[in-house]
């Protein structure tokens, strides 16, 4: 008996002055690489025949035709991926080599080799060689036959027994034959590896290859989305005059805030000015119309006439159809508790009745902290927070803004707040992050130095880096004039 421990002998090297003087060779093993099979190429070829069971049901499909992830999976390694190249094999698939080597080893295995697949309890791991008169060995232990198995790469601490005793030869070889005889036993695979084999020499069409890194780029966007999350086509909001009117630009936009607004409960939309925000609110406005929610525009002053028109009755109303409801107030009424204001009376407003806020010009709040305890102050901040958010029913935040950030991070940061009611743990859970260390998620340093109560100050290590940037992603909706309207980059 020979101990190999590919260190002081490989078991290719062995193999090979084996295989070269025999006829046959029957192996038993967990894996097979192609890159074994270039090492071993030459005396593989003189053999009359190969013949290979997996020791698990590898390349085995349930009984009506479908692949369940449990059948390929045969510890430690899964048989498709490994038939490529194993983990330990990644230098040698980095030469770019495979196809040529899947090519030929798929006509070596249709002219003189036999697979078949275990599906049923695992069997003994070993090879076995037979030549002529009485030449043979037979190697037990073996795991799979790889690069790595044979010792030309580096992989697990390997202890394989060589016996050459004629008794043990024919034992292990009876024991073969009777697996590979028995039909209820062992599955033919070998066409299915074939197939396999051919996937990874094939020629791929380049759409084919682009449509599959859109799928990998995008595919934890994919699996986030909820059907309870996305616009309810049944409200009809399609059909409006409001919808229609916008470009496809602007379309997108309303898509992006209704999710983000059903999802983290707030939202910016940061279009540079002159983009049409007021539409794509009002689209956004009319969505939630339909859905029979009260919803309340606070404007600066000057800028409520624009919201009014659509709302009432004129001859200037070009979205008279859509039969806007919402309430028109300005940032200096949350303050008023006298007085009308547009035709409402300020002492009856209902604050805490609004399912949707909109805010337009959202940078007008900006200079207040909604995580910290302001005793009595009494600012539009504070009045907004108190009496239209956090009172009465769940409140929708929406803002609207083409300069969210003027001078520092707390800006963006303030703002936010007014979504999530001051509470980040509420938005840590939306964004679906741990936060360890602050006020505000996600949770990295740099972000938290930027977004906790002390604020920026004059750190000049506080820019926005791409934490701020990786929040604004997720709570904002933005588009720059080069990309519109035929280009569509939301944020």
């Amino acid at each position: 008996m020979k101990i190999i421990d590919n260190v002081s002998d490989l078991l290719g090297d062995d193999l090979k002055e084996e295989l070269r003087r025999s006829r046959r060779a029957r192996v038993s093993a967990a894996s097979f690489s192609i890159h074994a099979f270039a090492a071993l190429e030459p005396v593989l070829r003189q053999l009359e025949s190969f013949e290979f069971v997996f020791t698990g049901p590898s390349f085995v499909t349930d009984g009506g035709g479908r692949a369940a992830h449990r059948e390929f999976l045969i510890p430690p390694v899964m048989q498709k991926r490994d038939l490529a190249g194993t983990p330990f094999e990644i230098r040698l698939r980095n030469r770019m080599t495979n196809r040529a080597l899947a090519r030929a080893c798929a006509a070596w295995i249709r002219e003189r080799a036999t697979f078949k697949a275990n599906p049923g309890d695992p069997i003994p791991a070993f090879m076995w060689t037979s030549g002529d008169q009485g030449v043979g060995a037979v190697y037990a232990g073996l795991q799979g036959l790889t690069a790595a198995d044979l010792g030309y790469q580096p992989g697990h601490l390997t202890m394989i027994n060589k016996l050459i005793d004629p008794a043990a030869n024919e034992r292990y070889g009876s024991l073969f034959e009777g697996l590979w005889r028995e039909p209820s036993r062992l599955m033919d695979v070998t066409e299915e590896l074939c197939a396999q084999l051919e996937r990874v020499y094939a020629e791929n069409d380049p759409s084919r290859i682009y449509h599959l890194m859109l799928s990998v780029i995008f595919r934890a966007f994919l699996e986030d989305i909820n059907e309870d999350l996305l616009p309810n086509e049944r409200t009809g909001f399609r059909e409006t005059k409001i919808w229609n009117t916008l470009f496809k630009f602007q379309q997108d936009a309303a898509l992006g805030l209704i999710n983000k607004l059903e999802t983290y409960n707030g939202c910016i939309l940061a279009d540079s000015v002159g983009l049409g925000k007021t539409f794509t609110a009002l689209a956004v406005i009319k969505y939630y119309e339909l859905r029979n929610k009260s919803v309340l525009v606070l404007c600066p002053k000057k800028l409520a006439d624009n919201w009014l028109t659509y709302n009432r009755n004129l001859t200037t109303n070009i979205l008279v159809e859509d039969r806007f409801r919402y309430d028109v107030l300005a940032h200096t009424d949350l303050l008023r508790t006298r007085g009308t204001a547009f035709g409402m009376p300020l002492d009856q407003v209902n604050w805490g009745n609004y399912d949707l806020v909109v805010i337009d010009e959202s940078h007008n709040f900006r200079n207040d902290d909604a995580t910290q305890e302001q005793g009595d102050a009494d600012t539009r901040y504070r009045a907004l927070l108190n009496k239209v958010i956090r009172e009465g029913v769940r409140t929708k935040v929406l803002m609207l803004s083409a300069t969210p950030v003027n001078n520092r991070f707390n800006d963006l940061r303030n703002q936010l707040a007014l979504a999530y009611e001051g509470n980040s743990r509420a938005l840590g859970e939306a964004l679906k992050r741990s936060n360890r260390r602050g006020d505000l998620p996600p949770g990295a340093t740099r972000l938290q130095r930027m977004a906790g109560p002390a604020g920026c100050g004059a750190d000049p290590r506080c820019d926005y880096g791409s934490a701020g940037l990786r929040l604004l992603r997720t709570l904002g909706q933005r588009h720059d004039r080069p990309l519109t309207p035929a280009h569509h980059h939301p944020l």
